[in-house]
């Protein structure tokens, strides 16, 4: 019983049985006009083929058929103009149904007509309508909610037919559905990008705070302790930084955000790795003019990963950091002696992280133990570009 009288107590069964009333009250007016219903039914098929209809269609059926999907980029129900003749013609379809219902609609108005005629029948009074002809008795009224009953289950049954009917004609098409797929497929790879470049900036900032403190209690030298903290003020605004930058596109705000680093700028890195002590080498060939955006974005985010992971792991030890630029691609090597505590190769979730940017750009990122030395080896081809820019065009600012 409670399964029954649950659909009657929803919002969403009356906002249908108001959608369905729409086009009752069309047809209402319609036959004060012409008694010709099949002249409103042949009407129904130039307006149904105009493009705007469909929008019209959808956004009504969507705001009283399905409101809880109301805006989702997932919706049943799509709210866009037409824009194939099999969209325009699904349309006609979707208002000759609308017209059938609103035929069954008109129909059920008589049936709580019914039941007033019988309670006018239990008083007395002679009903000239549907119960025309019954001896006027007081347990006509026993009979009043009757009619009641099918009113209720045309309301339920009626709104679901309906609604399923709008979800078949007034549905996103197949390209509007892989368009959706495609969206929600940008936007998780997005917001697993941000995770991945939040993790990175300020596990990097942590991680040298951590290693300059250290150095700076163990030095006991006011000099060292200066440089230390000077190093561990500017790491933390780097990371502050981005960090508010993730924020804001995290709450989608309209307001610019920084600019994302590249390798141009990876001489700051470098400083921060041998301000926490380690003695850093670099190596660089090549022009990094000539690495596109995001490939150099991601590289500079790679080259983070790696100085950190050696900071954490083996301390400040010395680091040899190779980057070139030669034959269509990018080569980033970084090599520090082993100590205890280095993970085995693959182990972390920073090592996962630089396997899927090389991978999203087509490369490949090798980390290996050889000779008493971990290396991390990275190789991006910079014509991956012409297809990952399309995963990168949100982040690009």
């Amino acid at each position: 019983m409670h399964r029954i009288l649950t659909p009657l107590t929803s919002a969403v069964t009356y906002s249908r049985w108001l959608h369905m009333f729409i086009p009752a009250a069309v047809c209402s007016v319609w036959f004060f006009i012409s008694d010709m219903y099949w002249m409103l039914a042949l009407f129904a098929v130039p307006v149904g083929l105009v493009p705007a209809m469909r929008l019209q269609e959808g956004m009504q059926a969507q705001l009283l058929l399905t409101p809880s999907e109301r805006g989702q980029p997932d919706a049943s129900i799509a709210v866009v103009s037409a824009v194939s003749w099999a969209e325009r013609w699904r349309t006609v379809l979707w208002l000759e149904v609308r017209l059938l219902i609103s035929a069954a609609t008109l129909m059920a108005l008589w049936l709580p007509v019914a039941s007033i005629e019988l309670v006018l029948s239990a008083a007395g009074r002679a009903p000239e309508g549907l119960v025309e002809g019954m001896n006027p008795h007081w347990w006509n009224a026993l009979l009043a909610p009757l009619p009641i009953v099918p009113l209720l289950v045309l309301v339920v049954l009626g709104g679901r037919l309906t609604t399923a009917a709008a979800r078949w004609l007034l549905g996103p098409s197949p390209t509007d559905r892989l368009s959706v797929l495609e969206e929600l497929t940008e936007e998780l790879l997005e917001r697993n990008r941000i995770a991945r470049e939040l993790h990175d900036s300020i596990g990097h900032a942590l991680t040298v705070a951590v290693v300059q403190a250290g150095a700076a209690r163990a030095a006991n030298d006011p000099a060292f302790t200066e440089r230390a903290l000077a190093a561990i003020e500017e790491t933390g605004r780097d990371a502050l930084e981005d960090l508010e930058r993730v924020l804001r596109v995290l709450r989608e705000s309209g307001t610019p955000v920084s600019r994302r680093p590249t390798l141009a700028e990876a001489k700051r890195l470098l400083d921060s790795a041998t301000s926490s002590g380690a003695k850093v080498v670099t190596r660089v060939s090549g022009d990094l003019g000539l690495v596109p955006a995001p490939v150099s974005r991601e590289g500079y985010r790679i080259l983070q990963e790696s100085l950190t992971n050696v900071l954490r792991h083996a301390g400040p030890v010395p680091i040899r950091v190779s980057i070139t630029v030669a034959d269509g691609r990018l080569e980033l090597e970084v090599t520090n002696p082993m100590s205890g505590a280095a993970g085995p190769p693959g182990s972390g979730s920073g090592l996962r992280g630089m396997r899927e940017r090389a991978a999203l750009l087509g490369g490949k990122a090798r980390m290996e133990s050889r000779e008493g030395e971990w290396r991390v080896r990275v190789g991006l081809p910079l014509d991956g570009i012409r297809w990952s820019d399309a995963l990168h065009r949100s982040s690009g600012r």
